[in-house]
């Protein structure tokens, strides 16, 4: 890095394998349109959630493809409905163990799963670091960054609500993936980005996705805000 130059700091997002992957894809577009960098890492598990979901394949070798056409990808289903920028995207193999972010000597902001599987959940909280999301989960946990999960499961068993009690406890914060009405949702996309936002609210990382409360009711009957 020359002298002056300003140090890349990325946002890891962790893709797991549970259903919601349209969440996922709001929270990247939110990301990029801020102007944050992002290193990106797609579950073994999620592509398979994200074919079922999309018809997308997510391949290592065409990943920067396969992103662009994912998130183009309206909630709803629609192609091409967004067109971000991948230029400051850093795909990373979940299979690799070597890759930046499984170092607290690599430089990040901090790191968002979501979706989060309660097996994602689980793994995260006992530490097992069983491929690259889960062990840079441990990693941004054990530098004291922001971790946000945003579990999509229900109903939470024992099990998986004491493992999110565990990461609440560690100083994660756990968004379920439960989107609110009071915004004036009308379309499945206002849902998505509802939830969207509140991951970003818990990062703090500043976005317009959704009309926010202010105290006065029926403001729900109005149309969402423009994206």
């Amino acid at each position: 890095m020359n002298a002056g130059e300003k140090q890349r700091a990325p946002w890891i997002v962790g893709v797991s394998g549970a259903s919601g992957t349209p969440y996922a894809a709001a929270v990247l577009r939110a990301l990029i349109a801020a102007g944050e960098s992002v290193d990106l890492v797609v579950s073994r598990a999620s592509r398979l959630t994200l074919l079922d979901e999309t018809g997308i394949s997510f391949r290592d070798a065409h990943w920067r493809d396969d992103l662009g056409a994912w998130l183009a990808r309206g909630a709803d289903g629609k192609p091409d409905t967004f067109a971000p920028a991948l230029d400051d995207v850093r795909y990373w193999s979940p299979g690799d163990l070597a890759a930046g972010p499984s170092s607290g000597s690599y430089p990040v902001k901090g790191m968002l799963i979501v979706p989060a599987s309660t097996e994602c959940v689980a793994g995260v909280a006992l530490g097992l670091s069983k491929d690259l999301l889960q062990r840079a989960a441990s990693v941004t946990l054990k530098e004291r960054r922001k971790l946000v999960v945003a579990v999509r499961e229900t109903p939470l068993n024992g099990q998986t609500l004491r493992h999110l009690v565990a990461l609440d406890d560690a100083g994660a914060s756990v968004v379920p993936a439960s989107p609110g009405f009071y915004a004036g949702a009308t379309h499945i996309q206002d849902l998505v980005d509802f939830v969207a936002g509140r991951v970003l609210d818990a990062a703090g990382v500043e976005h317009g996705l959704y009309r926010r409360w202010k105290g006065e009711l029926g403001g729900g009957a109005a149309p969402a805000p423009t994206r």
